[in-house]
């Protein structure tokens, strides 16, 4: 199946303590259905020392379900994603505006 979000889509979490804000994705592991974006659902890690890094109390980005995603339309708005083909390739496209993604 195509994946409807993609590393570097700019994405508004629908649902959970993160509601409403935006971000970008860094990563999806679509066996899971998740995905990681940059700067929200943050936990604390303790992280041991090491050479390349000091370690202590760290923030980290986790993990958020594909459901509670939505792609950030021209509009800022959130939005469902479509795919059709133009010529012979398929794209993504917006379903409130119709531009493709």
């Amino acid at each position: 199946m195509a994946a409807k979000l993609r590393k570097g889509d700019k994405v508004i979490v629908t649902t959970g303590k993160d509601k409403g804000k935006k971000g970008e994705i860094s990563s999806v592991d679509p066996q899971a259905n998740k995905a990681v974006v940059d700067g929200l659902n943050i936990a604390i890690r303790h992280v041991k020392q090491s050479q390349s890094n000091q370690g202590g109390r760290q923030p980290k980005a986790m993990p958020i379900d594909l459901s509670n995603l939505a792609i950030v339309d021209s509009n800022g708005k959130p939005t469902r994603v479509g795919f059709r083909m133009e010529g012979d390739k398929k794209v993504r496209f917006a379903k409130t505006t119709g531009e493709v993604i």
